[in-house]
């Protein structure tokens, strides 16, 4: 939605040249810090043969990692187009091109056209939209097995960090913003869905959480645990 989400604040932030270094990142290293701590925790809902949805997936290196370690296909939203170049050469060069599609707009607004997924990511992405019960309500609706997410630590050093970036932004004009949403709130809302917390690691500024539907039958519960059920 225009009025919540700030296309254009958001690609002054997030340039063509940031997208460009972060998929640099991604060919030299692979995976690190809290995306990766986030991509292996989805682990426990099983990756094998899963479907991913992300919100804000910028290059798409956390989708790629999951694709190399056998998930499907992914699908990602993302506000802003200055991603897309970096992205489709990145994924090209990976030859996973085929197996991810990529779509421009606000999660909440486009979550009637999307499909459901095994697994949801939200990495770093709730702390920027203003109204998370949206965010998280639609994330939940779209979840088969899990959604992980990464949220600010609710420390005063964090909303001492996140004020000060704030206030630098009401310095530049720019009217995006981040946000220090209260978690307990936050993940009883995903439990109302259905969704359990499997996984919680609280670093000195993000918190991991990886939240988890019940299997339906003894094969997904397998499944999930990379075992087949094959005699």
């Amino acid at each position: 939605m225009a009025s919540c989400c700030y296309r254009d604040e958001y690609e002054q932030l997030f340039s063509e040249k940031t997208a460009r270094r972060t998929a640099r990142r991604f060919r030299r290293r692979g995976l690190r810090g809290t995306a990766r701590e986030l991509a292996d925790g989805l682990a426990v809902a099983g990756i094998e043969g899963a479907t991913v949805l992300e919100v804000g997936g910028g290059v798409g290196d956390i989708q790629a990692h999951l694709l190399r370690e056998g998930a499907a296909h992914a699908v990602n939203v993302e506000l802003s187009p200055a991603w897309e170049r970096a992205a489709e050469h990145l994924l090209a060069d990976l030859g996973l091109a085929e197996r991810v599609d990529r779509r421009l707009g606000d999660f909440v607004d486009l979550v009637g056209e999307l499909p459901d997924a095994d697994l949801v990511v939200l990495h770093r992405v709730v702390c920027c939209y203003p109204n998370w019960r949206a965010m998280v309500a639609a994330a939940s609706a779209r979840a088969r097995r899990a959604v992980g997410m990464t949220l600010p630590v609710d420390r005063w050093w964090t909303r001492a960090g996140v004020a000060a970036a704030n206030g630098f932004l009401a310095m530049r004009k720019n009217d995006f913003r981040v946000f220090v949403h209260p978690v307990a709130p936050l993940l009883q809302a995903c439990r109302e869905a259905g969704l359990s917390v499997v996984r919680d690691r609280t670093g000195f500024a993000w918190r991991t959480v990886i939240l988890a539907r019940p299997p339906r039958d003894k094969d997904e519960a397998l499944a999930r645990r990379g075992v087949s059920s094959a005699r």
